[in-house]
């Protein structure tokens, strides 16, 4: 197959934030799901034929999947369908040889996914990642590997990088995992569960699980590729060995990566419509409509478009945001301006994110003379004026986005590295420059 990969413009470096002087009135499209993406390329490398991923995202961590299922050996080839964030994915399973290195970049899917799909590769397979990457927890799946049989060389660090001794298969049967880490630890054996020789009766037993509308989300995409997949109690579930039907899967737009633009409306008093919001969406971003709204948004859909407009003002909340924590940066963009404090609660784990995104956001809003508390779990936003500097990235596509947001407001905001949004959205400042155009 091809190996011919579409590259979408993207801007580098310092990005100095627009900021407005009056209401963005503007209707989008948004690329596609990251997670989806990376959840689709998975379960249709070990389907029982070729299928394809119509609309697919198109960025760093979408490109690292690609290149990694290739690494072992399955075949994916770009076919051209008009859309205008690139082409559609046609994937082509093969057994699973390895023999090569995987470098998962900054991509948690990537290094969290590829892993048990590596135990069931012919030959080693070596996982590495972005030195900015290289903290990611990777010691609970490391361990629930190791428990079902697979072998694993990290040299005793619990983390990346290691080499997983490949050898064709995985027995699978009962296993305890702590997922506390990061809810990609189910999904990774999940997706690969059903082609262990007796599939995988997985048991959670930390004291929490972030996340869980992404675990849904594989959950999902088993489900209606022919796998079955039982959940007899809470943080416990059962799949079935066989092997995924072969599909043509449309990708749905990445709710996520739609926050900032949204949120927009809110900072500027103005309106923003979202073009193929789902009416049913396992993503966590399905939640924005509900939260925008309890912070001061009107919200409304019409067909399959979300409107959201500012109201009179911005409210705080005290909010747990454990189920939708990638929320979290857009959110206290908002909650700088809004009429009283924020709480955000349930989002310890992000410490351990692209960055330390709690402290970090902490850090960029107290630059601009903003006030911020770090919490147990979380973190308290006091609205104070703010003022123009400069905005760091930290090498996170979300604190990107952030800085943006909030320079639409705070004239003088200089965002240091605005290319680190390609991980997720390549085509970040473009969409951003279009919504200020209306």
């Amino acid at each position: 197959m091809s190996a011919n990969r579409y590259s979408p413009a993207r801007v580098q470096g310092v990005y100095a934030a627009p900021s407005v002087d009056a209401p963005i009135h503007a209707e989008l499209t948004i690329p596609g799901s990251k997670s989806l993406t990376n959840r689709e390329l998975i379960i249709a490398a070990i389907a029982d034929g070729p299928g394809r991923l119509i609309a697919p995202l198109h960025s760093d961590d979408s490109a690292r999947m690609v290149d990694a299922l290739r690494a072992l050996g399955v075949g994916i080839e770009e076919v051209d369908a008009g859309h205008e964030f690139g082409p559609d994915l046609v994937v082509t399973p093969a057994k699973l040889e390895g023999g090569k290195t995987v470098d998962c970049g900054q991509a948690g899917t990537v290094m969290r996914f590829i892993a048990p799909l590596a135990g069931l590769a012919a030959h080693d397979v070596h996982l590495t990642a972005h030195e900015t990457a290289l903290h990611r927890p990777m010691g609970g799946l490391i361990s629930a590997l190791r428990d079902l049989g697979v072998d694993i060389d990290d040299e005793g660090t619990w983390a990346l990088p290691f080499t997983i001794r490949g050898h064709g298969r995985i027995r699978g049967g009962r296993v305890e995992i702590d997922a506390s880490a990061s809810s990609q630890f189910v999904s990774g054996l999940l997706l690969a569960a059903p082609r262990f020789d007796v599939g995988l009766h997985l048991v959670h037993i930390g004291e929490h699980l972030p996340s869980l509308p992404h675990i849904d989300m594989t959950i999902e995409a088993l489900s209606r590729r022919g796998i079955r997949i039982e959940r007899p109690a809470v943080g416990e579930w059962l799949v079935e060995a066989g092997v995924p039907r072969a599909k043509e899967i449309a990708i749905e737009p990445d709710l996520s990566n739609a926050a900032p633009f949204l949120a927009a409306a809110l900072v500027t008093g103005g309106s923003v419509s979202i073009t193929g919001w789902p009416a049913h969406s396992t993503q966590p971003g399905a939640l924005l409509p509900e939260i925008l709204q309890a912070m001061g948004a009107h919200v409304g859909r019409h067909g399959g478009t979300l409107t959201v407009r500012g109201g009179s003002g911005i409210r705080g909340l005290d909010m747990d945001l454990s189920a939708a924590s990638e929320l979290t940066p857009t959110l206290v963009g908002l909650a700088a301006f809004a009429d009283a404090p924020t709480t955000i609660r349930g989002i310890g784990h992000i410490r351990l994110h692209e960055t330390d995104r709690i402290a970090a956001l902490i850090g960029d809003l107290r630059a601009l003379g903003g006030e911020a508390e770090e919490l147990s779990d979380g973190l308290r936003i006091i609205p104070a004026p703010l003022h123009g500097g400069a905005w760091a990235a930290h090498h996170d596509h979300r604190m990107a986005t952030t800085g943006a947001l909030i320079g639409l407001r705070i004239p003088g905001v200089e965002i240091d590295d605005i290319g680190t949004t390609a991980k997720t959205l390549p085509e970040f400042t473009m969409l951003w420059e279009r919504m200020l155009r209306g």
